[in-house]
């Protein structure tokens, strides 16, 4: 445990953003899963999943929780699996 009062502060800045890198990992995780669902299952709405799924992942590249490359390659697979 930090003994600084700035080091303290550090702390709990890194728990909250911990947390909040893991709710927007989360979230396009569950849209990915979703489309790919939905891809699997032939569903009506894949468009509109594909759509929310590649916004999540363009969200979380902003935000710095993936990588670019790691977000391009993402999108790659999921349009690809759309155009099947």
């Amino acid at each position: 445990m930090p003994n600084i009062k700035s080091a303290k502060k550090r702390v709990k800045i890194i728990e909250t953003k911990t947390l909040q890198n893991k709710a927007t990992k989360k979230a396009y995780k569950e849209a990915v899963k979703a489309f790919e669902s939905a891809v699997e299952g032939n569903a009506k709405n894949t468009q509109e999943l594909y759509n929310e799924a590649v916004s999540k992942i363009d969200k979380a590249w902003s935000k710095g929780v993936l990588a670019r490359n790691t977000a391009s390659r993402k999108k790659a697979q999921l349009a690809k699996m759309l155009n099947k």
